[in-house]
């Protein structure tokens, strides 16, 4: 499969992350890998280290081009502002200020949206002038901080537009914008946005059109008679909540009655859970064996203004994140002049028919290597996997191709918002808006995630 199959889920453009904990995995996955390769022999090369399987370093990157863009020639202060309960809990908020304070010339700090002050024409932190602020905070949760403490000099950094991610990005995040990708604007944006965009659409009573183009007289009824192809989310959703999956549910009209009482919900194509799911080999304590075991996959694309700079991947239930008991996963570019599919059935294979307490042995040491680097959730180490996610080196081609033209497109949908012409599918409070409207992107350095429901060629599709 020289490209990829599925879709993506969602669009984060407000403070997106997982690049920290991407490099992490890698060095879970890597050491674990490592370890079977040894005493298996397995024939299979793979690459653990290429510079897109590890943002972190082009994530800084990105933060250094927003410096020079207003404040070239002198010293970097980044700061890094984030909710004031997270400040010592976010494990790669931490890390990246470690990094940017371990660099020549460089300095950064870790806060809350109040500590933040304002002299003269410069924002300063402790005496030191801010040129860059990376707000791990959307909108809306920075409005509800705003009527607690006095934030204004963070307001006035967003005007002056050294905020990162611009806040005129927010609105393209807005999960109804795939209405207008796979309805009114298609013909004006990439083709691939397009076929990765799942059918959507506002959901309340209306009328519009179905995933094959048909008319659709109501859309609630509609809804109804294709219960086990839908899915209902939110619109600001996240972390799986408020979410009503037709096929796993059997309350078809009181959730139906709640997304419509809620209201700001949509209605999306529910992709086959066969496409984004893959077998990996799992260590049954219960029985002492190691057996295959199915997973449900997703595949965050981070995108900057220089293209694809990484990606996470993560593993569980659905929804995958590991607050809903999923994990993260490394990812892998294949060497072997192999098909991804066969590549992860002797992979699968090879690693299954280890004893037991050699497998054990190894998992023991992958999580021992998890709370060493602090990629852990809760008391214990962030669940991960025996094997890689494997794409291949034509695959990588395809998904910066898909990175690049998403980035376009983004710019071709902020144009439409500001024009007025995504008032319908983008629904956002007076607040945020007005804050958007304070610092428009044009495509200056910021970070897009995208989340991707996709299959590389080891879907259960392909299973025999």
């Amino acid at each position: 499969m020289k490209n990829f199959l599925g879709y993506h889920a969602e669009w984060n453009l407000g403070c997106p992350g997982g690049w920290e904990y991407q490099r992490m995995a890698q060095e879970r996955g890597k050491l674990c890998w490592n370890r079977i390769k040894k005493i298996s022999a397995i024939d299979i090369e793979l690459n653990f280290d290429h510079p897109v399987l590890n943002p972190v370093p082009l994530f800084l990157g990105m933060l250094f081009r927003a410096h020079q863009m207003r404040f070239r020639g002198e010293k970097p202060f980044i700061l890094l502002v984030a909710e004031e309960e997270t400040l010592d809990k976010v494990t790669e908020n931490i890390n990246l200020v470690k990094y940017l304070n371990q660099m020549e010339n460089v300095n950064a700090a870790l806060t809350s949206p109040e500590q933040v002050e304002e002299r003269g024409d410069d924002l300063i932190y402790r005496g030191n002038k801010v040129t860059v602020i990376f707000l791990d905070i959307n909108t809306n949760v920075l409005l509800k901080i705003a009527k607690k403490h006095n934030i204004e000099p963070l307001m006035t950094g967003i005007k002056k537009g050294i905020v990162v991610n611009p806040r005129g990005m927010e609105p393209l995040g807005a999960k109804g914008v795939f209405e207008a990708v796979t309805g009114e604007f298609s013909s004006r944006l990439s083709p691939s946005t397009v076929k990765y965009t799942p059918w959507t659409r506002l959901f309340y009573p209306r009328m519009t059109t179905g995933p094959d183009g048909e008319m659709i007289t109501d859309l609630v009824e509609w809804v109804k008679y294709h219960w086990e192809e839908i899915i209902l989310k939110p619109v600001y959703g996240y972390s799986g909540m408020g979410i009503f999956v037709g096929a796993q549910r059997e309350s078809r009209d009181e959730d139906i009655q709640k997304a419509l009482e809620e209201g700001s919900y949509i209605v999306q194509s529910f992709i086959p859970k066969e496409l984004w799911a893959e077998k990996y080999p799992w260590l049954d304590l219960q029985d002492k064996e190691v057996a295959l075991k199915q997973w449900q996959t997703d595949f965050r694309c981070f995108i900057s203004d220089t293209g694809l700079i990484g990606f996470l991947a993560r593993f569980g239930g659905i929804p995958t994140n590991v607050g809903a008991g999923g994990g993260g996963q490394s990812v892998a570019i294949l060497k072997t002049q192999v098909s991804v599919n066969e590549a992860v059935s002797r992979i699968n294979q090879a690693i299954i028919e280890l004893e037991y307490s050699t497998v054990r042995e190894i998992q023991e040491e992958v999580d021992q290597k998890g709370f060493e680097l602090g990629h852990t959730y809760l008391k214990g180490p962030t669940p991960t996997t025996l094997r890689p996610r494997i794409i291949s080196q034509s695959q990588l081609v395809a998904l910066r191709e898909y990175s690049t033209n998403l980035w376009s497109d983004l710019l071709k949908l902020e144009k439409m918002w500001q024009e007025g012409k995504l008032e319908n599918v983008i629904q956002m409070g007076e607040g945020e808006t007005e804050i958007a409207r304070m610092q428009p992107w044009k495509g200056s350095p910021a970070l897009i995630a995208s989340d991707g429901l996709f299959s590389f060629g080891a879907d259960l599709m392909n299973d025999d």
